[in-house]
């Protein structure tokens, strides 16, 4: 595409060469005159003016002192430079659409609806009164248990097993190896063994939910697991039974929910956080990498918390910063003692 067609894909004003040629997207740093690619903040547009990039994405509204530095580049001018390359690179590099139909290893049971469009990869198994909404693509060893339900414009890709009776929504994306509906871990001790608990609610996927490779989403016991339309669920990622996660939430990796926690709209959840049992984190709650959440805590809405047990950022930070001084205090302490003991009585 040349620059000048997409500017005009943007909606917003270019300097610079219109007609040249852009191939590809890639990293300020590695961008070479073929490649567009954006800049952000102070450093991010210092960086720029030294960069190779055929065409770079600015913030419209940087200050001119730092733009100004780019007068020799070419540029587009965009509300928000990361989300126009997303946009600029769906153009630029559509994703590769397998063929459509059903592979001849696949093993489809009775009363399956695939609605059109749908692709059946490889070794699929969908098992009885399973529906596929239009345009969903099953990658090669997918399983679908009896009486699931796939929306629309999925991508499952390789070796994800849905357990019987989840209920999927539209273009959701689940990684390689993810399960949903597994299992909770529930067991209930009692004349001295542990004996199973049911397990026999459902998951609940809505809409644009992307979930990672190897994450796992168990069903609920006697209720419902819900991941919330727009939440992003990173690779390695335990959610136990009856926990609700809400809207345009985002979980990193290594991160463990237990049973009925409750996550609301807009949480971001650190790499390796730990919830308890019953917790609940309130709308726009941010908790920090490897923090522990007790069970039942409540971390309040738009509050910020970090360390184990959390704390509030703040707290957190003279915590840490007092824990640090501690080998300076001993050898002080061990100093003051030394100094006693020679001191004559």
């Amino acid at each position: 595409m040349r620059v000048s067609e997409i500017a005009r894909l943007l909606g917003a004003s270019m300097h610079g060469d219109a007609e040249r040629e852009i191939r590809g997207v890639a990293a300020l740093e590695s961008a070479g005159p073929d490649d567009l690619t954006f800049a952000e903040g102070e450093r991010g547009l210092e960086r720029a003016a030294t960069s190779r990039a055929g065409c770079i994405l600015i913030a419209k509204d940087a200050p001119s002192t730092l733009t100004g530095k780019l007068a020799s580049k070419t540029t587009i001018a965009v509300s928000h430079p990361k989300l126009a390359l997303i946009r600029a690179a769906d153009a630029l590099r559509p994703a590769a659409r397998p063929a459509l139909g059903i592979h001849p290893t696949a093993v489809i049971g009775p009363e399956v609806q695939l609605a059109a469009g749908v692709s059946v990869g490889a070794y699929v198994v969908i098992e009885r009164g399973v529906a596929v909404g239009a345009g969903t693509r099953l990658g090669a060893g997918v399983v679908l248990g009896e009486g699931v339900v796939v929306g629309a414009e999925c991508v499952l890709h390789p070796r994800v097993v849905v357990y019987p009776q989840a209920r999927i929504g539209n273009r959701v994306v689940l990684h390689a190896g993810a399960v949903i509906g597994s299992d909770g871990f529930g067991y209930v001790l009692a004349e001295g063994r542990y004996h199973k608990f049911p397990q026999l609610g459902q998951v609940i996927i809505e809409d644009d939910v992307e979930i990672g490779s190897n994450t796992t989403v168990d069903r609920g016991s006697l209720g419902t697991t819900l991941i919330g339309e727009g939440t992003k669920i990173d690779n390695l990622v335990q959610v136990a039974h009856n926990v609700k996660i809400g809207r345009h939430s985002v979980i990193a990796a290594q991160t463990g929910i237990s049973g009925s926690a409750e996550i609301g709209n807009y949480v971001v959840l650190g790499g390796q956080v730990g919830i308890g049992e019953k917790a609940r984190i309130e709308d726009q709650a941010a908790i920090g990498g490897q923090a522990g959440i007790l069970p039942g805590k409540v971390v309040r809405k738009g509050s910020t918390v970090w360390g184990t047990p959390a704390r509030p950022l703040a707290e957190f930070k003279k915590i840490f910063a007092h824990l640090s001084g501690l080998p300076a205090l001993a050898r002080k302490v061990e100093k003051v003692s030394r100094d006693d003991a020679r001191r004559p009585p």
